[in-house]
């Protein structure tokens, strides 16, 4: 799964690197983004092109009763994102990508549940795969969401955890957002491990109050794994 990450870069570096167009709103530096909290997103727009787009993490599906079924589909996995009814319509016609600087895992089998902060070696900032909705309320106000894709861990990540986010490389950004369902699917696949590191960190990390640049600094005494 994924549940936590961070996101530093402001929007004019995010406009350059995803090739997108758009402003964000209030935007900060955010070090440790939680489910349903709005998120920073890149999306396909009608008439060609790609835009910046602030979506609340946690994807409603248009046909829910309410929106509070968000709560729970903030990941979708890769392998059934296409049969699943409350994410196959996203992923036939919404697919978007989520920008983040680093994701957080927590080791399953320390005693207290280390936390590791998780990124691309070669990149300040890469791209997550997601997918997006459009749920409409009763006063007819739309609520735009978003969820993130996880796969099966590469070698660096199952010492961590068994799941996670789906990378994409920037050559496959036009292909997951105007490409075909099939070719979507396609990339959904492991990201080689040798671009990525990871390291413990403090486990303030745990606290969803707590979002500063210090929870991706390196845990005391704690050694990196390549």
């Amino acid at each position: 799964m994924c549940g936590r990450y961070a996101l530093s870069q402001p929007p004019e570096i995010l406009r350059q690197l995803f090739a997108a167009k758009g402003e964000v709103r209030d935007w900060r530096p955010r070090y440790n983004i939680a489910p349903q909290t709005p998120i920073v997103t890149v999306r396909a727009m009608p008439g060609g092109g790609r835009e910046l787009a602030s979506l609340r993490w946690g994807l409603v599906p248009h046909w829910a009763a309410n929106p509070s079924m968000g709560a729970k589909l903030s990941n979708a996995r890769g392998e059934t994102v296409a049969e699943k009814p409350a994410f196959r319509d996203a992923f036939q016609r919404r697919r978007c990508i989520v920008p983040a600087s680093a994701f957080y895992e927590w080791r399953r089998s320390a005693p207290d549940r280390q936390p590791f902060a998780i990124r691309v070696r070669d990149a300040d900032c890469f791209g997550l795969a997601g997918i997006w909705s459009s749920w409409t309320g009763a006063d007819g106000q739309a609520l735009e969401t978003v969820a993130l894709l996880t796969t099966e861990p590469n070698v660096l990540m199952a010492d961590i955890h068994d799941r996670m986010p789906v990378i994409l490389d920037p050559a496959d950004y036009e292909r997951w957002l105007t490409g075909t369902a099939a070719m979507a699917q396609a990339l959904i696949r492991l990201f080689p491990a040798t671009r990525m590191e990871a390291w413990p960190v403090s486990p303030a990390v745990g606290n969803v109050r707590n979002d500063a640049a210090m929870l991706l600094q390196p845990a005391p005494a704690q050694a990196a794994l390549f």
